[in-house]
């Protein structure tokens, strides 16, 4: 969905990630602060979202008016991405989170990850802090909207009915409807590979500050969703927001200065 906010144009370049049979380039937009140094804001989207959406676009305009970094781009099989949808996973769209992160930004760095974006942000932190703790260094804080943790398992495959369980084991492939867009394609490979990167409710220690808001009229990742990952997310670092009035997408003007709010603060 295109953004009523306007931000100077910048044009997207393309970051080469996997090998092989794997090798495909990624759509980003970095826009560099008109003086370098600072924290940077990373923008993680939500599963058939893109780097054009109403809250990318506003923050990017509102990192650029602050004096900030930021980097924001397509997952393989969204926006931009030349990649079928129906070849990505969780462990790819993670892989190339990683690769953007590590190879386009520079120092400290606030992610921001939107229902999908917000598993793959905790995701990309756990991954970092085990492999290469330098990295997770310039993490400074995370912040996340409605998160849609082990999305593929706990928000899909536990809510189909055995009949839709059946359809995508077999032949590979289910439309799920949409409320937002034409029909989302789950396929075996997004549901299998998804088991592969789950949180799986084990204590985690973020080791910075992480803020969670949530509407408590979403029925995408409900309420109950996000709290309980408030349980397992260890340490005294985790701040959740609830909003009375708002449903999944957290667009509205008032949500998107809410967050903003919060950035400031964390900054």
């Amino acid at each position: 969905m295109d953004s009523p906010y306007k931000i100077a144009p910048a044009e997207p370049q393309f970051l080469p990630v996997g090998h092989g049979s794997e090798a495909r380039e990624i759509p980003f937009i970095a826009q560099r602060p008109a003086k370098p140094g600072g924290a940077g804001l990373f923008w993680l989207s939500g599963f058939m979202s893109d780097m054009a959406s109403t809250k990318a676009t506003a923050l990017a305009q509102w990192a650029a008016e602050h004096g900030l970094s930021s980097t924001r781009f397509d997952y393989s099989g969204h926006g931009l991405s030349a990649v079928p949808i129906e070849t990505g996973t969780i462990g790819r769209w993670l892989e190339e989170a990683e690769a953007v992160f590590t190879r386009v930004t520079e120092g400290p760095q606030i992610i921001i990850g939107s229902s999908m974006g917000g598993h793959i942000a905790l995701l990309l932190l756990r991954k970092l802090l085990r492999e290469r703790p330098d990295e997770a260094a310039r993490i400074k804080a995370v912040v996340l909207i409605a998160p849609a943790w082990d999305m593929t398992e706990e928000l899909m495959w536990k809510r189909f009915p055995e009949e839709t369980r059946r359809e995508i084991m077999e032949r590979g492939s289910y439309q799920q409807p949409s409320a937002y867009a034409g029909p989302y394609t789950i396929t075996r490979d997004l549901i299998e590979d998804g088991r592969q990167h789950l949180l799986a409710r084990a204590p985690f220690d973020p080791g910075r500050p992480v803020v969670i808001v949530q509407g408590l009229l979403d029925t995408d990742v409900p309420a109950s969703h996000t709290r309980e990952l408030t349980a397992f997310l260890t340490g005294v670092h985790v701040k959740l927001i609830e909003v009375p009035d708002a449903e999944h997408r957290l667009s509205r003007p008032q949500d998107i200065e809410l967050l903003f709010a919060e950035i400031s603060r964390l900054l």
